[in-house]
């Protein structure tokens, strides 16, 4: 082989090298900073800022995660009536009141409520006032035998006991919103591919300790308070530490390293956040 035809083999290899990237362990978004993208939620009255999946750049990192967004609607408005027949939703209200198309029927919602959409129900939203939700879908996998509930599915956070949870620390109180079919713990258990929905609550200096999921991808949202969000690995290659206030969300991607330290002071707002998990939809080898 010519010298010539080395060096040029060896320029394709650092050529090739050079162009090729790494998808991240995790993404980080902020709804102050996220502009509304067109939806088939959005309306003249509605807009729509997808934070991952679904209208985000970098939707092919999300993996069971089909979307997670803030709709917002103004007062008298109505979001677009949608059915997403291999999606599952969660909504959550976090202001706002108005009525939920579900079906061929009309519930009212208010701030905090929550509640579970299955595949192949026409659902949106009307308000009375200004309304804002996230809105979380999960793909559903073919051949998954869905349970579908009898009657509407919805509750409220506010009703939601605070409680500790598992070897977390005790800094931490949980309100457990929404879990798979097969846990009763959970206010309303009915998901399929999503598999916890949940508030955590802080206490000044707080944690959730870091940890890791090898069989679920996991979502946070910054709903109060302030701190340092643990995402992916840091200079010892474990705990990447990031400031996190009101409106960071982040998605974890399996067995990045997650957590959050709060740093509010005595007599501040204590930091809320809303989690989400679902589980990986592709065998993993």
């Amino acid at each position: 082989m010519s010298k010539a035809l080395v060096l040029s083999l060896a320029w394709a290899v650092c050529a090739c090298a050079a162009d090729r990237t790494v998808d991240p362990t995790f993404l980080r978004r902020s709804l102050d900073q996220v502009k509304p993208v067109a939806s088939d939620l959005t309306t003249s009255t509605s807009r729509y800022k997808a934070l991952f999946g679904a209208g985000d750049p970098d939707s092919r990192i999300v993996r069971g995660m089909a979307r997670y967004g803030e709709l917002s609607v103004d007062a008298g408005g109505a979001s677009a009536v949608v059915s997403r027949p291999n999606e599952e939703q969660a909504w959550v209200v976090l202001d706002g009141s108005g009525t939920v198309m579900y079906g061929d029927e009309q519930f009212p919602v208010k701030k905090h409520d929550f509640f579970y959409v299955p595949p192949d129900v026409r659902h949106g939203v009307k308000a009375a006032s200004a309304l804002r939700a996230i809105v979380m879908g999960f793909r559903i996998p073919a051949g998954t035998q869905v349970i579908k509930p009898a009657k509407f599915q919805i509750a409220n956070i506010d009703e939601i006991e605070k409680q500790v949870v598992g070897n977390h620390p005790p800094t931490t109180l949980y309100q457990l919103m929404m879990g798979d079919t097969r846990r009763k713990r959970d206010r309303l258990a009915t998901g399929h591919v999503l598999t916890s929905l949940y508030v955590m609550e802080f206490a000044p200096g707080g944690t959730n300790s870091p940890h890791h999921h090898d069989r679920e991808e996991e979502t946070y949202l910054v709903l109060t308070g302030h701190g340092e969000m643990v995402a992916g690995g840091g200079v010892d290659g474990v705990e990447g530490r990031h400031p996190a206030k009101i409106g960071d969300a982040y998605f974890f991607r399996l067995n990045a390293t997650v957590g959050f330290y709060a740093r509010q002071k005595e007599g501040e707002e204590k930091s809320r956040i809303l989690a989400v998990r679902s589980l990986y939809p592709f065998r993993r080898f």
